[in-house]
């Protein structure tokens, strides 16, 4: 099964066993809600600790989570600093608005040209500002980045495993 990352435990917070959690979903509402299922992992082990949510609360820019039978600050202690993650099941493209990826459904596929020619693939996706930008692999040649903007991806085809694509002069140095 696959997991993906939804955030990170960073500190404890009060005695009662609550965990500040920084999230890094755009879904933060669906994911950290009471009776929701997340699952650990800590630096020092490869095991995930599966975790039920009975409290959830925000606290200035940290989402406070608070785990069934887990009742002191001695109980959760052991889970900072954790990446958590949720698993496949609990991903739903209903959560997606028209045009909208996840991640995960994006890297890897294959990036062609309006002419139908391969360009490489998508490696990794950045974030550092207003749009996203779509780094691509290529085989001899250093990586593309596209930014996510219409006029550049021109279609993402899931089914078929590519991304349709119109490079704009001066982008791609190298050709």
């Amino acid at each position: 099964m696959d997991y993906f990352n939804i955030g990170k435990i960073v500190n404890t917070q009060g005695l009662k066993g609550e965990v500040r959690v920084i999230a890094i979903t755009d879904f933060p509402e669906q994911r950290f809600r009471k009776g929701n299922v997340i699952f650990a992992k800590t630096p020092t082990s490869e095991k995930l600790i599966k975790l039920e949510i009975d409290g959830v609360r925000k606290h200035k820019s940290f989402i406070l989570l608070h785990f069934k039978g887990y009742e002191s600050i001695n109980d959760i202690e052991f889970l900072k600093p954790s990446e958590i993650m949720v698993d496949e099941t609990a991903l739903s493209n209903e959560d997606l608005a028209e045009g909208e990826y996840y991640y995960h459904q994006i890297i890897g596929l294959t990036v062609v040209d309006q002419e139908g020619s391969a360009l490489g693939t998508i490696k990794e996706i950045l974030a550092p500002g207003a749009n996203d930008v779509w780094v691509v692999k290529r085989k001899g040649k250093s990586d593309l980045l596209l930014p996510k903007i219409d006029s550049v991806i021109l279609d993402v085809n899931l089914d078929a495993g590519k991304v349709t694509v119109d490079v704009p002069e001066g982008l791609d140095d190298e050709d």
